[in-house]
């Protein structure tokens, strides 16, 4: 394997990005809220083929709340936010990636959305689209991942 571009803050959960994730965005849902131990998680959205996962046993997965049965990978060793995953059909398989995990600042977008916007904790001027509660919230996502498949694809 090439040297990895992306890891866990202590650096034992490694992996590599393949490309440029399809997007980029923040989500306020009290279950990322409580996973990231922050406001919000700032996380980046990759096609499951562009990422070459962490070596076996080095992350932990739970699913904490299904559907859509996110896999939530913390580090075995600090216990920190490493990756998550998604693969519910019929929907390609995506990694998603905590943004300061990935240490290739040329690999990260700028930011697209929010979603959850209604669990905020503070408000965020910044002028992207903003999406609460649960069905527009995925259906915010759902577009965003709909729009940069298609963009990566022509």
């Amino acid at each position: 394997m090439t040297q990895q571009n992306c890891q866990c803050t202590c650096g034992h959960a490694k992996f590599e990005a393949l490309g440029r994730p399809l997007f980029r965005g923040y989500c306020h849902c009290t279950i990322c809220q409580a996973f990231n131990q922050a406001p919000y998680a700032d996380i980046s959205v990759f096609r499951g083929n562009d990422v070459v996962m962490p070596e076996a046993g080095t992350v932990q997965y739970k699913t904490l709340r299904p559907p859509p049965a996110v896999q939530r990978g913390v580090c075995a060793a600090c216990g920190k936010p490493a990756i998550e995953y998604l693969k519910m059909f019929p929907m390609p398989k995506l990694i998603i990636v905590p943004t300061a995990n990935i240490r290739d600042a040329a690999l990260i977008p700028a930011p697209s959305l929010h979603i959850f916007y209604n669990r905020r904790l503070a408000d965020i001027d910044d002028g992207l689209p903003k999406f609460s509660g649960y069905w527009k919230s995925q259906l915010g996502f759902g577009r965003h991942l709909l729009a940069s498949l298609l963009r990566k694809n022509a």
